[in-house]
């Protein structure tokens, strides 16, 4: 990559063995949507989300049946665990008890200063971090008047950061999300004029997939571009596997954390005389067919313009044309398929060359 993103240093904290900030690398969470009482779908998913590439899982605490959940789910997960706090304090307190390895609290809701200091004391022996997450539709009714929502964000963060600095807790992340790309971006960028602590960034509700997938991807990518952040989610209204999936081509494209296998492949045109665009999908969820995903590049080619340059600089290629497929290994032609192919067993003679691809 040409261009290398100099990114701010933060502060840093550990989620077990996971350190964020102090220009780790940055790591890519998810939210379980299934009941954290029922501990066994919850753990199935995040078994999902961690074998997808997820570094951390947020799941949420609604009540103490929930929280009582969190020890089993804990002790089986591949991946550290934080717990999600609302309106009750005290299901921060069972969540620390259960051993979760991190928190989450809301400003807008969580309760009074003593709660809070309640939570902290409990907290600060074993260096949990604690994340204040401040969301734009959940603001406290203090600053919700305030006509510029990205300083009222900011302002809501300050308040809170405060009760965490005057009780000398030093393990802290802030998150300021907004489904508003624009207000997401400016909050992001006042509070990093300001503070040293990681950031945690991301839009928030930001939709559907394909929704979804473009307003994160220019809220984040955009700040990550500047140099801010230091963990993301994507957060789609669809299988959270899609928010971990989405998140790696963000920092792949920005040369941020390798993309592990990069699909490169054609929109297609009225040259194209082969099926790219099943094959390319085909492919894509094939992969996770895979145990290990190297970090290469496979290209899917359909003419004779780009098809065999781009197929070349690929660490595998194939590019299409009314003659059949031509196979390249790190730029050499290796095999010529016919175009009568099928699709399956095209499919399966690539992912049999990334198994065997040695970088």
């Amino acid at each position: 990559m040409i261009f290398k993103i100099k990114r701010k240093k933060t502060r840093q904290v550990e989620f077990n063995k996971l350190k964020i900030g102090n220009n780790n690398p940055i790591a890519i969470e998810s939210m379980t949507n299934t009941p954290t009482k029922d501990s066994r779908k919850t753990l199935n998913q995040i078994k999902r989300l961690a074998r997808a590439g997820c570094d951390l899982v947020r799941v949420a605490v609604p009540d103490s049946e929930s929280a009582k959940e969190l020890s089993r789910i804990i002790e089986k997960s591949p991946i550290p665990v934080v717990a999600d706090i609302h309106f009750d304090y005290r299901l921060a307190l069972l969540s620390i008890d259960a051993g979760v390895n991190g928190l989450r609290i809301n400003p807008g809701n969580i309760g009074t200063r003593k709660e809070v200091e309640k939570i902290l004391l409990k907290a600060e022996p074993l260096r949990l971090p604690v994340r204040i997450g401040v969301n734009l539709g959940s603001l406290q009714k203090d600053f919700s008047h305030l006509d510029d929502k990205a300083i009222a964000m900011l302002e809501s963060a300050k308040q809170h950061i405060k009760i965490l600095e005057d009780f000398k807790y030093k393990h802290i992340l802030v998150s300021m999300k907004s489904s508003d790309v624009a207000t997401t971006i400016r909050a992001n960028r006042l509070f990093s004029r300001e503070y040293n602590y990681p950031l945690h960034i991301g839009v928030t509700e930001a939709g559907p997939l394909l929704e979804g997938t473009v307003s994160s991807s220019l809220g984040i990518g955009i700040l990550l571009s500047e140099g801010i952040g230091d963990t993301i989610r994507v957060s789609l209204t669809d299988d959270p596997v899609r928010e971990i999936e989405v998140g790696y081509e963000i920092l792949g494209n920005l040369g941020l954390r390798e993309k592990r296998i990069k699909i490169i492949s054609c929109p297609t045109c009225g040259r194209t005389q082969v099926p790219v665009i099943r094959i390319a999908s085909f492919l894509r969820k094939s992969l996770n067919k895979l145990e290990k995903k190297p970090e290469i590049s496979v290209a899917v080619m359909g003419c004779a313009v780009n098809g065999p340059g781009e197929a070349r600089h690929a660490d595998l290629g194939i590019a299409g044309s009314s003659k059949g497929w031509v196979f390249f290994k790190k730029g050499k032609v290796m095999k010529h398929l016919s175009r009568d192919i099928k699709d399956s067993e095209l499919i399966e003679f690539i992912l049999n060359e990334i198994r065997e691809f040695k970088c």
